[in-house]
């Protein structure tokens, strides 16, 4: 009898364990189901964002950018550290990325950030030449904005990150052009007209660099890319020689009336020489370095001449970005986002 009644309580107790044992396999098949359901959520969600838009740029902040005035030409140089970026606002409303800066993470955020506060815009960008830290951080751009035209360098690079850059391009279904002496862009009111390189013939890479010419208002702007004082000094010797060289579309272009010069080659020493400035006596100067780069840009000689035709400088490193506004009246003014 006493026998029986322990099986019976044995019996009792472990079924009882049996199941509570099934209840906690239950439960814990539950959880990982519920784990694995969210899981898999959160991975399609993230790969149906990073298919319309990288996944990063959803936690970027939109940069502070005062709005555009109507009928206001801008220039934004941006600090990019030791590579170059310039947006160029057209007083139509058209945007111009001149050079996307280099590939780095940090690079790229900046320019992203900066165009969110400019109102995301539709794009026309410009590679100046195909050195990674002028055309680096367009591929990103590609990914985040809506780029309608890219005109391309004379000299193409076989470089990975320049043929990931071509594909790019081809996969987004984006027009192309290489851009040569005497092509111009349009943007409204504003003259722009491509003074170098020549359209066959260029085999040295820097001095191969796309110079823009912007006139508004009669404000006259030269950006110079990555040219070397050889090219300058071309430049200079043909316009001396050949009156009206650099006219087009019905446009006088007046090199020695420039008020506001893009520095060369990130204020490179072989760059900025006397013929070309004294040529052009630009009232401004922008340089475009980064801070405590190991190249040592500006350099002291290239400071030297610039002080020597009077033009102010503004630099990146030290000034961090730097806005030039062109009113409709011709006036101008700069604005730098950090006090030297």
């Amino acid at each position: 009898m006493l026998c029986s009644c322990k099986e019976e309580i044995f019996g009792a107790k472990s079924a009882m364990e049996t199941d509570e044992k099934q209840r906690k396999n239950t439960k814990r098949r539950v959880l990982i189901a519920v784990v694995s359901a969210l899981v898999a959520a959160i991975v399609l969600t993230v790969g149906l964002l990073n298919y319309f838009l990288p996944f990063r740029t959803l936690f970027l902040p939109a940069a502070e950018v005062p709005p555009r005035g109507e009928g206001e030409m801008r220039f934004h140089f941006l600090d990019v550290g030791q590579a170059d970026c310039t947006i160029v606002e057209f007083p139509d409303g058209k945007t111009l990325v001149v050079d996307g800066g280099s590939s780095s993470r940090e690079s790229e955020d900046k320019v992203a950030s900066y165009l969110f506060g400019l109102g995301s815009p539709r794009l026309t960008i410009v590679a100046t030449h195909a050195d990674l830290d002028h055309f680096g951080g367009f591929s990103y751009l590609l990914e985040t904005f809506e780029v309608e035209k890219a005109y391309l360098p004379i000299l193409p690079s076989e470089a990975m990150e320049y043929t990931e850059f071509l594909s790019d391009l081809e996969e987004e279904g984006c027009e192309t052009e290489t851009l040569s002496r005497y092509k111009s862009i349009s943007g409204g009111d504003a003259f722009c007209m491509c003074l170098s390189p020549y359209s066959a013939g260029e085999t040295e890479e820097n001095d191969a660099s796309t110079v823009l010419y912007f006139d508004y208002m009669g404000v006259q702007t030269v950006l110079s890319s990555d040219i070397s004082a050889e090219r300058e000094k071309k430049l200079v010797l043909e316009y001396g020689l050949m009156e009206g060289i650099f006219d087009a579309d019905g446009h006088t272009v007046r090199l020695e009336e420039t008020d506001v010069l893009k520095a060369a080659h990130h204020g490179s020493g072989g760059s900025s020489c006397a013929e070309w400035l004294s040529l052009l006596g630009p009232k401004e100067t922008v340089i475009s370095c980064g801070k405590g780069n190991p190249y040592r840009h500006p350099a002291l000689d290239t400071l030297l001449r610039l002080e020597a035709v009077g033009s102010a400088v503004y630099r990146t490193d030290t000034m961090g970005d730097i806005l030039l506004t062109i009113f409709p009246d011709g006036t101008y003014r700069f604005i730098a986002s950090q006090t030297p």
